[in-house]
């Protein structure tokens, strides 16, 4: 693995970002949705566009240009990680994990489970089991994960 860019941030979205995080999404699922018989780049695309939430969405920017996304959603009761999704070039490169580290501490400051849906057999699922998530349910392409709070440090 290498050294995460120093250069990578969260900003918040902007409408004018779907276009591009719609591609990012289709080029990070593709692999999978294709292995599981799924890949139509229209929909994969659609789906984002459809589902887009700006208010609780960031753009991932490394080196300035908007490279990924991630939606931290507010459930009734928990947070919702959705839209979790980089550059197939950044796979590997720590900022995943970063982000992701990111998240889960403004979700333990405030002390709610966090949810969200992976496809079955995605590398992604290691990154978020190492990061606490356990198996909720699961059916033939989902796996659903749940991670409750964790103390603050001490």
């Amino acid at each position: 693995m290498t050294a995460p860019p120093t250069t990578w941030s969260l900003r918040p979205a902007e409408l004018a970002d779907v276009e591009t995080m719609a591609d990012v999404r289709a080029a990070a699922l593709r692999p999978d949705l294709e292995r599981l018989g799924r890949f139509d780049p229209h929909r994969v695309r659609q789906r984002m566009r459809d589902t887009f939430s700006p208010e609780h969405t960031s753009a991932i920017t490394v080196g300035g240009t908007v490279s990924g996304s991630v939606t931290l959603r507010p459930g009734d009761d928990d947070w919702w990680i959705e839209h979790f999704y980089l550059t197939p070039e950044l796979h590997g490169s720590g900022i995943g994990t970063a982000v992701l580290r990111t998240l889960l501490a403004r979700t333990d400051a405030d002390a709610r489970t966090v949810r969200l849906t992976v496809l079955q057999g995605s590398a992604a699922r290691r990154l978020y089991e190492r990061h606490g998530f356990t198996l909720e349910h699961q059916d033939p392409i989902d796996v659903f994960m749940v991670r409750h709070p964790r103390p603050a440090a001490r």
